[in-house]
């Protein structure tokens, strides 16, 4: 039994793109044509009506405390879609107060004046997808802005309000150096956005880097880019929260953090992911994938791609998966609140990865040791179940 229930999010998909980049694995599909706006935000108001019959007690009633808009590229949605989804949701659901709510933009789709309108419709904080400041690096990811582009996107943001502003950086990209990476931090930071997110490129399955990889940085390499890019960070201000997310004081994004959190989250539109917990433990959700198929079926269950229960073998697994990548860790006694299990089910993992420097209990916090963020796969692979 998972009592009491953790706080609920809402993540909204919506899956068109201008151009699918080569490193990209999300469900994002080019755009042809005109975009299907109105429809598709009805397919989603159904979604998520249909998932508030089905979960009953475990999502009505809720209280919301983020929304969270990701794609493919939301920023291809006017403002007035935006804003009648919104109204939707909060016709539905209570909000908390100052909730987050969160879009993400590629420099290369906003039209002037979109911001303003985002921002009247109830859009609070920006994700601008930069990856790099440098065009030519930029042109080797297949993004379809500039490093000006990105700059105005960045002013035009602030001109319409906004405040809370991440920027998505990748470092260890094609043939980058330490220089590279840290040229790119130095331009982020001029830009004083509340929040930095740095990921590391990575080639995924099924992706066009995947089949023709360029040249990567080799693993040492990237690791001297990782260290040195955090400390410029943190000499800026920015406090590393999270394995890839850097934020001012009062900034962090409170939608991932109750992913990390294990926290609960709706999941609407073509391919998204949602979790609740309830008396029957921890149950997973996912919509069938393409557009086409989402839009026909969205009113149906035909519009579920995927509905289970997380085996409890596996929930310490997919508990630390997400609790381990919070630099200063989660309450020890959350893992056992989080997943109805009994702290027996986590012991024998704990056990070993303290016994190797990976893991501390520091004033009632589980956390990997700077020992054990090197080597985080390693540390959440014992708490896999056993084979």
């Amino acid at each position: 039994m998972i009592h009491p229930a953790p706080p609920l999010a809402l993540y909204v998909h919506l899956p068109w793109c201008v151009r699918k980049c080569p490193y990209c694995d999300f469900n994002s599909h080019p755009q042809r044509g005109a975009l299907p706006y109105d429809a598709y935000v009805d397919a989603l108001l159904a979604d998520l009506d249909g998932d508030l019959r089905d979960f009953g007690d475990a999502a009505a009633g809720r209280e919301l405390v983020s929304i969270f808009f990701g794609g493919g590229t939301p920023s291809l949605f006017p403002a007035d879609a935006i804003a009648r989804l919104l109204e939707g949701v909060a016709a539905r659901l209570p909000l908390a107060d100052g909730i987050e709510v969160t879009l993400e933009a590629n420099p290369g789709t906003v039209e002037h004046g979109r911001f303003e309108g985002y921002r009247a419709a109830g859009v609070n904080r920006l994700s601008i997808g930069v990856q790099s400041f440098d065009d030519g690096m930029l042109a080797r990811l297949g993004r379809i802005h500039s490093s000006g582009e990105a700059e105005r996107a960045v002013q035009e943001a602030r001109d319409a309000g906004f405040d809370n502003l991440n920027l998505d950086l990748m470092y260890a990209l094609p043939q980058q150096d330490l220089a590279g990476a840290l040229a790119d931090i130095e331009r982020a930071i001029a830009l004083a956005p509340a929040h930095i997110s740095h990921y590391q490129l990575t080639l995924e399955p099924n992706t066009a880097f995947a089949a023709s990889p360029p040249p990567l940085p080799e693993h040492d390499e990237a690791w001297a880019m990782q260290e040195a890019c955090q400390a410029r960070l943190a000499a800026a201000g920015y406090a590393q929260y999270e394995v890839s997310a850097y934020a001012r004081d009062g900034r962090r994004c409170t939608h991932n953090l109750n992913y990390w959190r294990f926290g609960d989250y709706l999941g609407i539109g073509a391919g998204a992911h949602g979790k609740l917990s309830g008396a029957g433990g921890v149950r997973r959700r996912w919509k069938t994938r393409h557009p086409a198929a989402y839009l026909r079926d969205a009113a149906t269950p035909a519009r579920i791609g995927g509905d289970a229960c997380v085996p409890a073998a596996e929930l310490p697994f997919e508990y630390m998966l997400n609790a381990l990548r919070l630099i200063d860790g989660v309450p020890a006694a959350d893992a056992a609140a989080r997943t109805g299990l009994d702290a027996a089910a986590f012991a024998p993992a704990l056990r070993t990865a303290q016994a190797r420097g990976w893991l501390e209990t520091v004033d009632g916090m589980l956390r990997a040791t700077p020992l054990g963020q090197r080597f985080l796969n390693d540390v959440i692979a014992l708490f896999l179940p056993p084979r």
